[in-house]
């Protein structure tokens, strides 16, 4: 989890900026990628809010933090309820154990914190 100094918004914006290297780098990687996010995130048999959610419960199992703050930010942005949130983290509790528990405290603070910003 981000130190007590920093939170989620400014971890997910240290990552995007250090990234921002390889986008230079490896443009075609980095184009495919981004492709590959918006074609498998774009609404179809589920919608954009319930892949998101599947993504978070993936980011909190991988024990990656900074996926933990990309997807809660898109989920705040989205309308995603604190229940949805909570359901989402349950289920990757249950599948990933104790460490995933550990995680799905971080996205809680992740979703704290984006949530407060958003109007």
């Amino acid at each position: 989890m981000p130190n007590e100094s920093s939170g989620f918004r400014e971890l997910t914006q240290g990552v995007s900026a250090r990234l921002a290297t390889l986008r230079r780098g490896t443009p075609d990687v980095m184009k495919s990628f981004g492709d590959l996010g918006r074609t498998a995130m774009s609404d179809g048999a589920l919608t954009t809010r319930t892949k998101e959610l599947t993504a978070l419960a993936l980011g909190v199992a991988a024990r990656c933090d900074p996926c933990i703050g990309y997807h809660v930010q898109t989920l705040v942005k989205l309308g995603a309820s604190r229940q949805e949130l909570d359901e989402s983290l349950g289920v990757a509790v249950y599948m990933g154990g104790g460490p995933s528990l550990m995680y799905a405290a971080n996205a809680i603070a992740a979703f704290d914190e984006f949530s407060e910003a958003t109007p």
